[in-house]
């Protein structure tokens, strides 16, 4: 994992770059030297938090593009009810 430390200016200025840096580390952004926010991929805010998101919520993300194609049964899946 790499650590990146940019300045609130650097941040600012390139911000695509910063959140490419994410994708390897976390990215320190200071302020005024000193460390103010820590930019993490949602992964691994989930990860270090334990948060996991319901089905409900994962949906109603705007842009979600989940694919879900569940498996189909047999014929078999309703039997008459046996009343004897």
């Amino acid at each position: 994992m790499k650590v990146t430390t940019l300045t609130s200016r650097e941040f600012n200025q390139d911000t695509s770059g910063a959140k490419k840096a994410a994708r390897k580390g976390p990215v320190f952004i200071t302020d005024r030297g000193r460390p103010a926010h820590v930019l993490l991929t949602i992964e691994d805010y989930q990860r270090l938090t334990g948060e996991h998101q319901s089905l409900a919520e994962a949906l109603a993300q705007p842009g979600a593009d989940l694919e879900f194609d569940p498996p189909r049964l047999g014929s078999g899946l309703f039997k008459s009810a046996d009343l004897g």
